[in-house]
């Protein structure tokens, strides 16, 4: 049954030891080869390797070692997709041991854990969307859905997701969905982050072409793509990564920076090419065979810095005597540079929550090389504001104007993610203090908030339902609840922020922002400015449970100011105090302004006012 039929050039194996082959997908891996299937598998220190699956009734067929580049190939007749396969690795220790596919584009759905082989046929229609995303990400609006696929709805494919997830973002207006992981993972309850099969979508919803129709429904419906992405570590399940050829292959040998205390997971070796490679060229792959239009790289800091999580004596210094994990810090300025080389509409997203400088900086200016990094402390320091009752947020009222001392140090998303509302932390509407309807109140103002501060948004799914329960992914979201008007609030916001320019266009720079007065620690009062293109917007917040009546504002420019979002409308469930369409500044400087207009905001409620001079 096997064949001498390797097709894998001697430059394609230099590229592999090199550590610098970007398609790597189309070399390793198992490819359909007229009537049969090509097999390949990197695993230099194996004694013996055999492929295994449907086609040889399960058992080995030897592969073949292609002189020193530690590849092992061979052409199997019979093999066709569809088929289930393993590769049997004789390894250096002595054991036989059954391993999936690091490459494999397709796998069984857990729990069962073989490699599946993969042709894909399908034939995309986004073609317009891939053309026009070659702009600036950063002049652009981003309004991001996050979505855990398992839980959204439990139980739907990705075909029916294509329908049903494509409908309710498009309804709300959001400009984009983030995936929690979708590479294969053996464990549910991990939410895609204990990653076994990086080169397959998950078989839980479907093929990988099912996957593809998901994301090229996405985009014919105009809302792109961001999918999150594990190379901080990996699980140490004996019939994946680990130990791969009876050696530390991609894993770092040394426990002290191979092993992650806080996940019980394995850390890649991050200095060796081939390893890599491996994660480079999987970042690559999502992008071109996906069409993904970015990545959020999970878990940066644990990356970059060697005491992560360790105490004294649990790690090694770098060879400066330092604690920067040098190696994987390189790797992370290569991954930036090849994947904006290579496709330059993308965005790549770091969750990074320290202060290491320069993480959303270009690489040949001495950065990092991500387009935006999320914005920890402005999650903490805001969700800790509005946690604490309106009487006690007087004395905290630094909490909620710190942020605008680095919101422009970096390139900045703003992020109310799953991590915000699990693990007894409560839901977001949970957080507010007071009654139902003062939770409520309280929701519908900080998300107005949020929307109007400099950077992009990033809200989890389900907290535009106000769920008080925290998120689980073993029971889903809870569809009988409405929201209350939540919804109807958020797509009022996403539509106008996306026709604003003033809140989008400007976002990476101090001279799109201005504090009209944050000091009003009294009244629990912030009101700031946003303008850009000839646009100003004035967002004016009372965080306290008493309406603002006639609260004397100033303004840059005389004449009528519209009120576009007022989120004690009636419309939403507020009370209804409001400004009746619009202000006149008319009124005498104010606040440094020229002019000044007297503006009624509601309690927990949040105005934003425009003003056109252009």
């Amino acid at each position: 049954m096997l064949s001498t039929l390797s097709r894998i050039s001697d430059f394609d194996l230099f590229l592999i030891a090199q550590g610098r082959h970007e398609r790597l997908w189309e070399v390793l891996g198992a490819h359909v080869e007229g009537a049969g299937t090509r097999f390949a598998v990197w695993a230099p220190n194996a004694r013996d390797v055999e492929v295994a699956g449907d086609f040889t009734g399960w058992s080995g067929v030897p592969l073949e070692r292609l002189g020193s580049s530690g590849v092992w190939c061979g052409h199997v007749d019979g093999a066709a997709a569809g088929h289930r396969y393993k590769f049997r690795i004789h390894g250096a220790d002595g054991r036989w041991v059954d391993k999936a596919d690091p490459l494999a584009r397709a796998t069984e759905a857990p729990p069962r854990t073989a490699s599946v082989i993969e042709r894909s046929t399908y034939e995309w229609g986004d073609g317009e969307w891939v053309g026009a995303r070659r702009t600036d990400h950063h002049a652009r609006p981003m309004s991001v859905y996050e979505v855990h696929l398992g839980s959204w709805r439990p139980g739907l494919s990705y075909v029916e997701l294509a329908d049903q997830l494509v409908a309710y973002v498009t309804d709300l207006g959001f400009t984009h969905v983030e995936l929690l992981p979708v590479a294969e993972h053996p464990y549910g309850g991990s939410w895609g982050y204990q990653v076994t099969g990086y080169y397959a979508p998950t078989a839980r919803f479907g093929s990988p072409d099912e996957f593809r129709y998901l994301v090229d429904r996405l985009h014919q419906a105009g809302v792109g793509v961001l999918l999150d992405w594990v190379p901080a570590h990996f699980p140490k399940d004996e019939w994946a990564l680990a130990n791969f050829d009876g050696t530390h292959l991609y894993e770092h040998p040394d426990p002290r920076r191979g092993e992650h205390p806080d996940w019980g997971s394995l850390v890649f070796n991050y200095g060796r090419w081939e390893v890599r490679n491996f994660l480079i060229a999987n970042a690559l792959y999502w992008l071109e065979e996906f069409h993904i239009d970015g990545l959020r790289v999970d878990a940066v800091a644990s990356m970059l810095y060697l005491d992560y999580s360790r105490s004294h004596g649990q790690w090694e210094a770098n060879a400066y005597g330092g604690r920067e994990h040098l190696e994987a810090i390189d790797l992370l300025k290569e991954l930036n540079a090849t994947v904006y080389r290579q496709h330059p509409g993308v965005v790549m997203i770091a969750e990074e929550s320290t202060a290491y400088p320069g993480v959303s900086r270009p690489v040949d200016w001495g950065g990092l090389g991500f387009g935006l990094k999320w914005n920890m402390g402005w999650m903490h320091d805001t969700l800790g504001y509005v946690g604490r009752d309106p009487v006690h947020r007087t004395f905290h009222h630094d909490e909620l104007t710190l942020p605008s001392m680095y919101a422009f140090d970096e390139q900045f998303l703003l992020p109310i993610s799953h991590d915000e509302v699990v693990h007894g932390k409560g839901s977001l509407v949970g957080k507010m203090p007071g009654d139902r309807w003062q939770k409520l109140a309280g929701l519908r103002g900080f998300l107005a908030y949020m929307w109007a501060f400099p950077g992009k948004q990033l809200l989890f799914m389900g907290c535009e339902l106000a769920d008080e329960r925290e998120w689980s992914e073993a029971r889903g979201l809870d569809w009988t609840l409405t929201g209350e008007g939540t919804p109807d609030l958020l797509r009022d916001l996403n539509r106008v922020y996306r026709e604003s320019p003033a809140l989008w266009a400007k976002d990476t720079g101090t001279d799109g922002f201005g504090w009209i007065r944050h000091d009003d620690r009294a009244s629990n009062v912030v009101s700031f400015l946003r303008h850009a293109d000839g646009e100003m917007l004035a967002c004016v917040v009372n965080f306290s449970g008493l309406p603002r009546i006639g609260y004397r504002l100033g303004l840059p420019e005389g004449g009528r100011w519209e009120e576009v979002v007022n989120t004690d409308a009636h419309v939403y469930g507020g009370s209804g105090v409001g400004n009746f369409g619009g202000v006149e500044a008319d009124g005498p400087a104010a606040d440094g302004r020229a002019r000044s207009a007297e503006v009624h905001v509601g309690p927990y409620a949040a105005v934003w006012l425009r003003h056109r001079t252009a």
